[in-house]
This record gives C-alpha cells, sequence and structure tokens, in this order.
C-alpha cells in the first residue's frame, strides 16, 4: 500500500509517517518501479504500537527501546518495566507540577470580579506586579 493507505489505516498523517521513518521508529519501506514507497500490514502493525505509545507521552528515545525489546520477543522484560516506571515517575511529576499551577491559577481569578473595567482587572494587576 502507498502512503496515504498507510494514513488513513493508521490515522497519523503522511508527514508523521515519513517523520518516524527518518527518525528509524519505522522499518524503511521497500519502493515499486516508480520509487513511491510501498507499506505492508507490519508497517500498520509497527505505525499503532508507536501511536499507543505516543499517546501515553513516551518520548521517541523510550520508543525506540521498546521497538528493540518487541523486535527480541524471547529476552525478558525487567527493562521494558523499568522505561515504564520511569516514564510513570515523570508522569506523577508533571501531574504536582500542573496540580501547582491550577491552584495558582484558581487563586490568581479570586483577583477579579467579572463586572470590572480592564483597567481596574487585579488578575491583570497581580500579573504585572514584581
Amino acid at each position: 500500500m502507498k502512503i496515504g493507505a498507510l494514513a488513513t489505516k493508521t490515522g497519523l498523517s503522511i508527514q508523521t509517517i515519513r517523520y518516524y521513518e527518518k527518525e528509524n521508529i519505522l522499518h524503511e519501506p521497500s519502493r515499486n518501479d516508480a520509487n513511491y514507497r510501498l507499506y505492508d500490514d507490519e508497517a500498520v502493525r509497527q505505525l499503532v504500537f508507536v501511536k499507543h505509545c505516543r499517546n501515553l507521552g513516551l518520548t521517541l528515545d523510550e520508543i525506540r527501546a521498546l521497538i528493540r525489546y518487541k523486535e527480541r520477543p524471547d529476552e525478558g522484560c525487567a527493562q521494558v518495566n523499568r522505561i515504564v516506571e520511569a516514564h510513570l515517575l515523570e508522569v506523577d511529576k508533571r501531574l504536582a507540577e500542573l496540580t501547582d499551577l491550577r491552584a495558582q491559577l484558581a487563586q490568581l481569578r479570586t483577583s477579579c470580579a467579572d463586572n470590572l473595567t480592564a483597567k481596574d482587572c487585579g488578575i491583570l494587576r497581580k500579573l504585572s506586579e514584581s
């Protein structure tokens, strides 16, 4: 199948697929006589895997590592667990940061009533303080 059909099957854009090829996340496809890329069902499976990983926020380096382990199915998966555990710690850290950010925004929102003009806006005043 050509790249457009692959994009449709996976829900990824053509640009994203080409990017994954460039970044060695997707195996290089074969080419036909007209030099068009030709993809098979394995490319679909690879991209579905990558898409799931990206939806979980995994980095390209983490995905590359997971692909290496996926391609060696007889090896232990302890390192796979470590990759996911490390990513989980990063998610927890971001959640804490977002919780703090939310509290700051909520506090800021209490600084102003809806019926004021911009010159009297408490939010704008607080954001202007040093």
